[in-house]
């Protein structure tokens, strides 16, 4: 069994789609990042650096006789791949192209929309060179994405770790106020794999973002100064 720390955010729905596409048990523990649960002693001993996700595998004992803790959502999403023997090719090259693609995802897809979240979404002043900025090197790298998969299906060959990772940040452009409208590849990908049951479900972990916040519609400058307060806790 494994146990899963995690909150509706791009990096924690990495674990949890990979999770659900490799059929793993896994248990759910939501964490509240905007009232700071992930700075609680409990989850640093987990995650010393106070992020989701992590797991626990309790079907693997570290030098304590606990069950083994990961943390940083790509080396996580590599752990389970290597437990699994899925979604990460075993042969050298193979496995190389997928980590390359994941790294691409944590070095640049993630940072460059994270920002244009914070300074497009929920900083209280608008920065309009800091938007920009950061708009417009995510869409750079959309580019990148798009001119990889006018030739490929998948981002490294079969379907892997590498597309869950980019997928689950890509899919929220919106978000950051970046259209994929030009990028004619990386909008047929993004609904290819939109439609598999585990992407699906994973989004769903550990509730469905999309439907509480049209719940919460009325409410926006709420939901606005709880993502304030994760720019103090930092907590993704």
């Amino acid at each position: 069994m494994i146990d899963l720390y995690t909150a509706a955010t791009p990096n924690g729905w990495k674990a949890s789609v990979t999770l659900e596409e490799m059929g793993l048990d896994y248990k759910v523990n939501a964490i509240d990042i905007s009232t700071g649960d992930q700075k609680k002693p409990e989850f640093l001993k987990i995650n010393p650096n106070g992020r989701i996700p992590a797991i626990v595998d309790h079907d693997v004992k570290d030098e304590n006789g606990d069950g083994f803790a990961v943390f940083e959502s790509g080396a996580l999403m590599i752990y389970l791949a290597e437990k699994t023997g899925m979604l990460l090719p075993a042969e050298i090259q193979g496995r190389s192209r997928v980590i390359q693609w994941l790294m691409f995802q944590m070095g640049g897809i993630g940072p460059m929309m994270g920002q244009a979240n914070v300074f497009y979404r929920y900083f209280p002043e608008k920065i309009q060179p800091a938007i920009e900025r950061y708009q417009n090197e995510s869409a750079r790298l959309f580019g990148v994405l798009d001119r990889r998969l006018a030739d490929n299906e998948y981002l490294a060959g079969d379907y892997s770790i590498a597309d869950i990772a980019n997928w689950c940040w890509v899919r929220t452009h919106a978000w950051s106020g970046v259209d994929i409208e030009p990028f004619e590849h990386l909008g047929r990908w993004v609904d290819l794999i939109a439609k598999r049951p585990a992407a699906i479900a994973g989004l769903n972990v550990p509730y469905n973002l999309e439907e509480r916040m049209r719940s919460q519609a009325e409410n926006e400058e709420e939901f606005k100064k709880n993502a304030r307060k994760m720019l103090v806790t930092k907590g993704e």
